[in-house]
């Protein structure tokens, strides 16, 4: 069997998908994507998000939209570099984000989804509880967000920012940061533990809240092991729903 240019499948934190793929005769092509498309993607989401801040001001003083809606466009906006760029370079530069980042789910993929999501809550759960110890109470800014929307707007608004927060930022940010960035660090031969520990800090840096990083950078650690250990994106994204979701359904309550 012929494989052209094929970046070795066997690589430290190769998706599944790609031996796979490779097992059943398929050609694929090296992927031509890299480091410099993961800063792409970040800088891309900062622009977006200066855009999305625009964008809402606008439609707020243009159309009268409401400062719950104003805040729904702007947050949801970056997403459209943390997420399509990773799926529009390995598209057009790779063999699609499914093979080359490892976009699948399986029964197996909940499992441990699952698993992993209540280990990164209770993990982070006891980082909280010594942050609170040391700083005192201290609020995300997901939390001061959805008081915004919950002060400002219908209950509706409210829901669509918990699904958002529950089911939208695990994929997108998964994408991110355990598929584009994960990817192209191991495709430079560097050290699986490192590349969990980068990951984990570019995404817990990312969310810009100093106070929360620990805690981010805990759950951030628990998503690049089960990446690492599934050899998919699936394991990640259950885990990160699981462990969003009762950030999610404490904001109804507001």
């Amino acid at each position: 069997m012929k494989v052209v240019g094929l970046t070795p499948p066997d690589y430290p934190g190769c998706p599944d998908t790609v031996t796979r793929a490779i097992a059943s005769g398929k050609v694929l092509r090296s992927p031509a994507w890299g480091l410099p498309d993961v800063a792409y993607t970040l800088v891309g989401a900062v622009g977006f998000s200066i855009i999305g801040l625009l964008l809402a001001v606008g439609l707020e003083s243009t159309f009268g939209l409401t400062l719950a809606w104003s805040l729904l466009v702007g947050l949801a906006t970056p997403w459209i570099a943390l997420a399509g760029w990773p799926l529009l370079i390995t598209t057009v530069r790779g063999n699609g984000p499914r093979i080359d980042l490892g976009l699948r789910l399986t029964w197996s993929d909940v499992g441990w989804g699952v698993i992993g999501g209540i280990a990164s809550l209770i993990l982070s759960g006891l980082v909280a509880v010594v942050l609170t110890t040391i700083i005192g109470d201290f609020d995300s800014a997901a939390g001061e967000v959805a008081q915004d929307i919950a002060d400002s707007g219908p209950y509706v608004a409210l829901v669509i920012f918990a699904l958002l927060v529950a089911i939208g930022a695990p994929v997108v940010e998964e994408i991110a940061f355990r598929g584009l960035a994960f990817g192209a660090l191991a495709k430079r031969g560097i050290h699986p533990a490192w590349v969990i520990f980068i990951t984990a800090f570019i995404f817990a840096a990312f969310h810009l809240e100093p106070t929360r990083m620990p805690i981010l950078l805990v759950s951030g650690t628990v998503f690049g092991v089960l990446r690492w250990f599934t050899r998919g994106l699936g394991a990640p994204i259950v885990a990160h729903g699981v462990n969003n979701l009762p950030g999610a359904l404490f904001l109804l309550l507001l």
